[in-house]
């Protein structure tokens, strides 16, 4: 876990699919990603956004899901 902080540091995270909960992002916040982009759609949207801004993170919304179940 330690190399995977080291390696997350000043990064960008992008996800192909919305986050469910606040966890994942939190995760990566912590781990020192400085911007996160994902294309949105949680109906917990607005605790996310929320958590992001309590961290000064950006977040950017694509509103496009690249994959399909």
């Amino acid at each position: 876990m330690n190399k995977a902080r080291e390696r997350a540091k000043n990064t960008v995270a992008a996800s192909d699919g919305f986050f469910p909960f606040p966890d994942g992002p939190e995760i990566l916040i912590k781990a020192g990603v400085k911007a996160i982009i994902q294309p949105g759609g949680s109906i917990r949207d607005d605790e996310i956004v929320g958590l992001c801004n309590k961290y000064k993170i950006p977040m950017v919304f694509t509103n496009i899901r690249c994959f399909k179940h």
